[in-house]
């Protein structure tokens, strides 16, 4: 059956210090959720919340009729994990690690091997079922690590920065797996710290800083909302000069680099005029992105 997964207001506190503080959304069958955030937002605690691994000290999380931490081994069941680490067993082949992360399902023989080739051919290593794992390319071994957690035909899957270190080939396959996964009516969790794999592949996005959830929305809407459809930036002028007329205009602008970042002026504000005179080397006009969103809310870029 498809499920919801819902968090209600997380909190986590190592000490006096709340590395998460009041998480509250859902994940919805069929849906693709990103949770962005610079390092040490909280993305990988609030994750561990979600499936049991890190334990809450205030809210609980409902899948179904399971609610977790309480029945975390119950709606473990649910869900399958692609953590950082890929964590695969170089003592067993491709295959093998397959069937004996079976075992925790209670699926052995037959059912087991089944279910594994299935998998394989899922993602497209059917012909290394007898390699073993120290032998895989780093992408094969992601597509892998996906594979197990899927043993289960579970109903959400957790991935936390899932193609961290592949070449664009391999993330381009890793992409239309989670959009099958997608199709299929799995709930989908994603963190990553590529602007790319949250536009194309989520449906919402949910921002975080400090542990907070400081913005929510599509892409298209975050950005369109907080930016702009467009920035510009310039490079070789008085920097000073370009943040006075930006905010004497009312546009969001920052030093950015050797240059200097901004929300697309009106052609005819003064800041539009002036950056008309400047010669085109100098201004660089592009669509506006979720890097652009981060460096406005928090004041730092994603990575």
């Amino acid at each position: 059956m498809p499920l919801t997964l819902t968090a209600y207001d997380l909190w986590k506190c190592y000490g006096d210090q709340a590395v998460v503080q009041g998480v509250n959304f859902a994940l919805n069958p069929g849906e693709i959720l990103g949770l962005l955030g610079p390092n040490g937002a909280g993305k990988t605690t609030t994750v561990g919340m979600l499936y049991g691994r890190v334990v809450p000290t205030r809210g609980f999380v409902q899948l179904g009729p399971w609610q977790i931490p309480a029945q975390a081994a119950q709606g473990r069941r649910d869900m399958g994990i692609v953590t950082q680490e890929d964590n695969l067993d170089p003592d067993f082949t491709v295959f093998e690690n397959l069937t004996h992360f079976a075992h925790h399902y209670r699926i052995t023989g037959k059912a087991a091997r089944l279910r594994a080739g299935e998998l394989l051919e899922l993602v497209n290593l059917t012909d290394k079922g007898k390699a073993q794992v120290d032998d895989l390319s780093g992408g094969m071994k992601r597509r892998l690590v996906l594979a197990r957690a899927l043993i289960n035909k579970p109903g959400v899957v957790f991935l936390d920065e899932p193609t961290t270190g592949l070449d664009p080939e391999a993330r381009q396959d890793f992409w239309r797996l989670v959009n099958r996964l997608k199709r299929e009516g799995c709930g989908v969790l994603l963190t990553t710290h590529y602007m790319d794999e949250a536009q194309r592949l989520c449906d919402r996005l949910l921002l975080l800083q400090q542990g907070k959830v400081i913005d929510e929305g599509t892409p298209g809407v975050l950005i369109n909302r907080v930016i702009g459809a467009e920035v510009v930036e310039v490079i070789g002028d008085d920097v000073a000069h370009l943040a006075h007329l930006a905010a004497a205009s009312g546009q969001w602008g920052r030093a950015f680099g050797d240059g200097y970042l901004m929300a697309l002026p009106p052609e005819d504000s003064a800041l539009g005029q002036h950056l008309k005179q400047l010669p085109e080397t100098q201004r660089h006009r592009r669509r506006a992105n979720l890097e652009d969103v981060f460096l406005r809310l928090t004041g730092s870029a994603l990575e």
